[in-house]
Formats: C-alpha cells, structure tokens, sequence
C-alpha cells in the first residue's frame, strides 16, 4: 500500500512541481551527474550527455513493443530510475524512450529519477521503490506496479520486455499458446 501511495505522489508530483535536478561531478570519472528528477529535454540538449543521442544511431524501436505500448499508453506509468554516470543507462535509457515515443507514450507518463554511484536520490524514492541497479524501468498501472525491467532484463531487450509487461493478463496468455 505505501508503494501505491508514493507512486501517485510521485506522479502527481513531477507534473506539478518539476524541480531541477541536483547537479554534481562524479567521483570517479569527473562527469557531469543529475540526481533528481530529471527531464528528457536536459539529456538531449545538454552536450554533457552527447551519449544520448550517440546510442540512438541504427535503432529502431521493436514494432511488437510499440504495437503493445500504444495499446495501453494512457493506463500506465513508467518510473525509470538511472545514472547519468553509468554505461547502462546511457546504452539503454536512449532506446527505451525511443520506444515509448514511437508508442506515442505522454511525456506526463513517464518520470525518471538520476540517482548517485550509491543508487540513492531525493526524498528516498529509490529505497522506497527497492531499487538496487539503473537502470530500472518500473511498469505502474492505477498507481500499482505491474512489472520491472532491470539493466537489461532477461532477454537484453529492455524495450522489448516493457512491451510484454503493459499486455493485458488475457493477451499474454493467448500469445503463449
């Protein structure tokens, strides 16, 4: 129940009032690093963050995911939380917002959250939400999580298996058979 609780507010949250994120220089390597609530817009335009648009050169988003994703784009809510310092996230985060564009997913159904080398952010959201390892992509339906995807997941298609969580029970169980 706390969970549901802190993920509606976290989502009431970012839309009404979008702080800036904390800006720092990582320890071991001097990189510029975003704690917070991050915008997509900061990644993009900020040429700190060039690798954003270098790990998009020759992707193109799976058409099974984004076929899923468009289906359900207004029930749910990813929370994706991830390192501007950490060569996942930059591998991975691109994609998968590649993904949820093509889907045509509200900028207002997504938040992502920058978290330090420890995986610690603003007012505790990463322990409150287990997170361990960035990035994590967290699924939310009605405030409730309904799936992860971490790092890479289980097939090394993040994007891929976001767009298997979002399928309605019935539509999984016919795609088994």
């Amino acid at each position: 129940m706390k969970r549901i609780l802190v993920a509606l507010a976290l989502m009431t949250a970012t839309t009404a009032f979008a702080q800036a994120p904390e800006v720092s220089r990582d320890p071991e390597n001097g990189s510029k690093t975003l704690k917070g609530f991050i915008s997509r817009a900061e990644l993009v335009n900020d040429t700190a963050f060039a690798w954003y648009g270098q790990h998009l050169k020759g992707f193109k988003p799976d058409a099974a995911a984004v076929t899923a994703l468009k289906s359900q784009k207004d029930s749910i809510h990813v929370l994706v939380f991830g390192g501007t310092w950490c060569d996942d996230t930059k591998t991975i985060l691109p994609k998968v917002f590649a993904t949820l564009d093509a889907a045509g997913l509200p900028e207002n159904r997504l938040t992502l959250l920058g978290v330090d080398r420890q995986k610690k952010t603003l007012q505790n959201l990463s322990e409150a939400f287990g997170v361990t390892n960035v990035p994590t992509f967290i699924v939310l339906r009605n405030g409730r999580e309904v799936g992860r995807i971490v790092e890479y997941g289980t097939m090394g298609m993040p994007e891929r298996e976001i767009g298997k969580i979002v399928l309605p029970p019935a539509t999984k169980s016919a795609k088994k058979k």
